[in-house]
């Protein structure tokens, strides 16, 4: 099984967002695994995350917010930072065999149709992207 860390600042949003698409998306047929982190993390997911995911059929009950220090001493294949700022001040994890970054806003705090944008703009954009690193041989 190939593994995927999935970072932003919050682990409230994006980073979720992503852990979630990923293990829906390429769990199966590509046998990869997504975790997410944050590097300050809110501690809970915003309700608009859950509510999102939960519309696109994704269930919810397996994600909670972590920080990164709870997973450096996990080797990943691939890290993916999903926030421009944590992109610059991220920590490096030693075990990864490679790190990627992918921006995408961060829709907290904004109205629903933000968490919407956000989700099928990583449908698009981050979903591909990841298959290409860890699917397609």
């Amino acid at each position: 099984m190939k593994k995927v860390l999935i970072i932003d600042n919050g682990n409230a949003a994006r980073s979720i967002m992503a852990q979630a698409l990923v293990n829906r998306y390429l769990g199966r047929p590509c046998d990869v695994h997504a975790e997410s982190a944050g590097l300050a993390p809110k501690g809970s997911i915003d309700h608009e995350t859950l509510q999102v995911l939960a519309e696109d059929g994704i269930e919810t009950e397996h994600l909670w917010s972590k920080s990164v220090d709870d997973l450096k001493e996990t080797d990943y294949d691939l890290v993916v930072t999903v926030c421009d700022n944590v992109k610059e001040v991220c920590p490096t994890f030693p075990g990864a065999k490679k790190e990627i970054h992918i921006g995408f806003d961060d829709p907290s705090g904004k109205p629903f149709e933000a968490y919407e944008r956000e989700l099928h703009q990583m449908k698009n954009l981050l979903i591909p992207r990841i298959r290409e690193e860890l699917c397609e041989e």
